[in-house]
């Protein structure tokens, strides 16, 4: 599928030149990925047709708030609205030796940009699904209270429109309800700045060797969730995690709290891609509650 017309000519206006050439990405299962590469050999990379209205204006935010700490590099917005976002093309090098334990230091740098509330100022989305991020007032400074609300209960509404929630489930997240604040008790800690959705698929590296961070959900909260999510399909190098210890150690007690906030993806994915994710969300669920 090529460039829509109307798309293609708000692009050439913008940048003052015409695109002479354009090739499809694969990977993404929401957008239409393509780098183009306009008549004086610039080349940047354009996501098209959103799933859901303002997706882009809302990744185009989270990209700006990743960059604000100069911690680890992220693609320059060039140009976003509701039906497409235009990025910096970033050429793809090859990982050094160092490329995981530089990644843990500057991600742990990255945890330490913080806010002085819980959330964002905007809700956005977690792949395709609605993100909620705008908190109310006992949620702001309550990370246990913002987690359960916006997290695992969001996650287990939309399970219950989907058909997935089971009684079993249904009775699960009712009893973690009144237990998170134990289940989180021990690592409060100010609000970081949270890519809210990394896995080896969303970053890259660079022809320096460095990380790049795409594709996030970002918000404000507590960076082992962060951390929790690196491990849902494998986990990175350990490198990665010694490094990041060394530079901003977790408080004791994070291994204990990891499936909590694997939970919130494993729901998310049951709603995304059906029931095979079932059984792992309800095992994380249940082994908070034996």
């Amino acid at each position: 599928m090529s460039i829509n017309s109307k798309i293609q000519i708000r692009l050439e206006e913008f940048l003052g030149e015409k695109i002479q050439h354009e090739s499809s990405v694969s990977g993404g299962c929401i957008a239409d990925s393509r780098v183009i590469e306009t008549t004086l050999g610039k080349q940047y990379f354009l996501k098209m047709l959103s799933g859901a209205a303002g997706m882009f204006l809302k990744e185009a935010n989270s990209l700006k708030e990743l960059a604000k700490p100069a911690c680890i590099r992220v693609p320059k917005v060039i140009l976003s609205d509701e039906k497409f976002l235009l990025i910096e093309y970033i050429q793809q090098g090859i990982r050094n030796d160092r490329f995981f334990k530089d990644f843990g230091a500057d991600f742990a740098q990255m945890h330490r940009y913080s806010s002085s509330q819980f959330g964002f100022f905007e809700d956005n989305y977690i792949g395709s699904t609605p993100q909620y991020n705008v908190a109310q007032s006992n949620e702001c400074t309550n990370w246990a209270e913002f987690y359960f609300q916006k997290r695992i209960l969001a996650q287990f509404k939309i399970a219950e429109r989907n058909n997935y929630a089971t009684d079993e489930l249904r009775k699960g997240v009712h009893l973690i309800e009144n237990k998170i604040d134990y289940i989180l008790a021990g690592s409060e800690e100010n609000p970081s700045l949270l890519h809210g959705d990394l896995w080896s698929g969303n970053f890259l590296c660079d022809h320096n060797g460095k990380a790049v961070l795409i594709d996030p959900a970002v918000y404000y909260g507590h960076r082992e969730a962060d951390l929790a999510m690196t491990k849902m399909f494998g986990g990175f190098s350990h490198d990665f995690y010694s490094s990041y210890q060394q530079v901003f150690p977790l408080a004791d007690g994070w291994e204990y709290r990891e499936k909590i906030y694997l939970l919130y993806h494993y729901l998310n994915h049951l709603n995304l891609f059906g029931t095979s994710y079932y059984s792992t969300a309800l095992s994380y669920l249940w082994f908070y509650l034996k």
